[in-house]
């Protein structure tokens, strides 16, 4: 076989897993190893940095929403579980909270004065939501800061999960929390751009609908970077 063919064959396995997400669980991992550092970004606290996505839509909407309120620093935890087929833990908000209530998100929140860190954050936010043990989580990484048009500045932590874990779901916070498989999230066939207005102007978003589940905005959004930056990197 000539190193063009070679080339070929070796392109091909990237086009198809570009296609349909199938890695396994251990290439997930060691790829996000290799990806991700726990170097904290200035523009999590730094309204004169405004974070970019791979969505110009809302690339446009978070310069404006940069210069009208202030940026509020929260974290979120990619849990993935490392089953031979890895799933992600995903939550519903109560349909009682006064912000994105009944929407589809990962567990996480605000900042508070008293975490370490982005990490920290998330960690308690998991366990105060969800009830998921921090004996069972390796983080792995941070993920690219993600802006929202409510001023929220998202830095995700992704993190290895061991099976074997209880929920215990928080009903203050969340109704349940669910698993979604990894391939379905990363498959790009999945990722659906839809749009509404924005101050006049329409504005495009992720969506990844997953059987009765509509996962959209900032949890789709989030997940479409893990995408780029683990399987495209």
């Amino acid at each position: 076989m000539t190193d063009a063919m070679r080339k070929a064959d070796i392109d091909d396995g990237i086009d198809s897993l570009a296609r349909d997400g199938e890695i396994s669980s251990r290439e997930f991992f060691a790829r996000a190893r290799a990806q991700l550092t726990f170097d904290v970004p200035p523009a999590l606290t730094d309204a004169a940095i405004i974070p970019t996505t791979s969505d110009a839509g809302n690339d446009r909407m978070l310069q404006i929403v940069a210069q009208e309120m202030p940026i509020r620093p929260a974290a979120v935890l990619i849990a993935v579980v490392a089953h031979a087929e890895p799933t992600v833990i995903l939550t519903q908000r109560a349909a009682h909270l006064n912000d994105h209530a009944g929407q589809i998100s990962f567990p996480g929140g605000k900042i508070d004065a008293a975490d370490a860190s982005p990490l920290d954050a998330a960690l308690r936010e998991a366990e105060e939501e969800i009830g998921l043990d921090r004996q069972f989580i390796e983080p792995i990484g941070y993920l690219d800061l993600y802006g929202t048009g409510f001023g929220f500045r998202i830095l995700p932590t992704v993190a290895r999960v061991r099976p074997g874990f209880e929920l215990r779901i928080n009903q203050n916070e969340v109704d349940n929390a669910f698993e979604v498989p990894l391939s379905f999230l990363m498959d790009p066939a999945n990722h659906q751009i839809h749009s509404k207005e924005f101050r006049g102007v329409a504005r495009s978003y992720y969506a990844m609908p997953f059987a009765e589940r509509y996962i959209w905005g900032a949890t789709a959004g989030i997940l479409r970077v893990l995408y780029e930056r683990i399987y495209l990197a």
